[in-house]
């Protein structure tokens, strides 16, 4: 199972870094994803790390901001939140893909997580 964490409140132009743990099965060998969905509006790609975090991919939004890392023997992927924005309110999630080329459409992981809320203040 995936369980994400270290959401909270922060005002605009603060940090925060998300974790996505994963227990009970090994992800190691599993595209990883980060996802939000803000209030009223649809679950969007945010982020994806390639099985041996070689590539990794952006959502438009949130590139030069965010930075998505994984640790394998800790099975955890992470997800460093500089600069956040009103617009970066939303409940995260992460998930994980098969092996292949990073995807960005909410269908393609077959493995999602517990979400962690992430508010921003002005």
């Amino acid at each position: 199972q995936l369980q994400a964490s270290g959401g909270g409140l922060v005002q605009a132009g603060g940090s925060l870094r998300l974790s996505c743990a994963a227990s009970g099965r090994t992800f190691r060998s599993y595209n990883m994803g980060w996802f939000r969905q803000a209030p009223g509006k649809e679950r969007e790609f945010v982020a994806a790390i390639s099985w041996r975090a070689s590539i990794t991919d952006y959502g438009d939004s949130v590139k030069g901001r965010f930075t998505i890392s994984r640790e394998k023997d800790k099975n955890t992927v992470y997800l460093q939140m500089n600069s956040l924005q009103l617009e970066d309110t939303a409940v995260y999630y992460c998930a994980a893909d098969s092996i292949g080329p990073l995807r960005r459409r909410v269908g393609d992981y077959g493995y999602w997580g517990q979400e962690t809320l992430v508010t921003v203040s002005s």
